[in-house]
């Protein structure tokens, strides 16, 4: 199983961490595309925007796990492996939502404050307390997926 010192040290775990890793790139691309398209473009509440994204980053998410990082993850059918990934990705959406709700208007505020000539203020916090929440759940989805839903690799 994954631990931070097998990834260090067991060059096929390390791979599985970097693939996770470029995998959650893309689906920060799709969650920033996504929240900030109905943030602003929509004018979603950040929260639901919030959700609607991580939704969205699930899917591409899961597709690109199974395919590419955990291509020998196939003693479990793929629907049994998308119900585990999705239940531990709403877990993480719980870890999410708090942080999104209390960082985003803490930065929000920060960012009046520093009156920067380049982005609105609303954009910084939000984004802002977006990354913060990404990279918290992006270690708990790894560890725990590693675990549960793709236990059966070696």
């Amino acid at each position: 199983m994954a631990t931070i010192s097998s990834i260090i040290t067991n060059p096929r775990e390390r791979t599985r961490f970097l693939k996770f890793a470029v995998v959650g790139v893309f689906g920060f691309i799709v969650d920033f595309g996504t929240f900030n398209l109905c943030l602003f473009g929509f004018h979603t509440p950040r929260v639901l925007a919030g959700t609607i994204s991580f939704i969205a980053a699930v899917i591409s998410n899961f597709t690109w796990n199974r395919y590419w990082t955990y291509p020998d993850s196939r003693s479990k059918p793929i629907l049994h492996q998308l119900v585990l990934f999705t239940i531990i990705n709403a877990i993480g959406l719980g870890i999410r939502v708090p942080i999104l709700h209390y960082l985003g208007p803490v930065l929000i505020g920060l960012f009046k404050q520093l009156n920067l000539p380049i982005f609105a203020p609303v954009f910084l916090g939000s984004n802002g307390s977006l990354v913060v929440a990404v990279i918290i759940v992006l270690f708990w989805n790894f560890f725990v997926n590693r675990y549960i839903t793709y236990n059966d690799v070696e």
